[in-house]
């Protein structure tokens, strides 16, 4: 599976280009995995359900069945590493796209909207191996029309197949 990092600062639109690229990729015949950080506190189940009084009870993994889909829990340690983030997503994928963790050393693509007035990241950060963005800029790497999802899928396909 070849891992892709999308960073940027927020509000540059990470989740909504990877909500476009998503289907592109697919109709190319990828199978898409994402995993997306966040600074901020998240729980998806209920107060009072089983699967809540499961997870908190101590359990290291819960996971919650349903007919339609599932979804997995796991506790935390301190600081997650990229192995341990992706050891439960299905090994059938063929793509793996990290949104946030700049920090982590892997291919980047980054989106920048200059709007935003925050730095280019790619200016300090070599792996980052394209932006998205929807100004023209000069930077080491290629800049692609961020409103063009369907040439940032062509990068995307082409980097995946000339990747050894």
């Amino acid at each position: 599976m070849k891992t892709i990092g999308v960073v940027g600062y927020s509000g540059s639109g990470k989740t909504s280009l990877l909500c476009a690229l998503i289907p592109l990729l697919q109709a190319k015949g990828l199978r898409i995995a994402v995993v997306k950080s966040t600074h901020h506190e998240v729980d998806w189940d209920t107060p009072g359900k089983d699967s809540y009084r499961l997870r908190e009870a101590g359990a290291e993994a819960v996971l919650l069945q349903g007919p339609q889909r599932w979804f997995t829990t796991f506790r935390a340690p301190e600081t997650a590493d990229l192995e341990s983030m992706t050891a439960a997503l299905p090994s059938s994928a063929d793509l793996l796209f990290l949104e946030g963790n700049k920090g982590l050393p892997i291919p980047k693509i980054e989106v920048h909207r200059p709007s935003l007035q925050k730095p280019l990241l790619a200016l300090e950060d070599s792996q980052i191996i394209a932006v998205a963005s929807d100004t023209a800029l000069s930077t080491h790497c290629p800049v692609v029309d961020l409103n063009s999802p369907q040439k940032i899928a062509e990068f995307i396909y082409s980097w995946i197949h000339e990747e050894p």
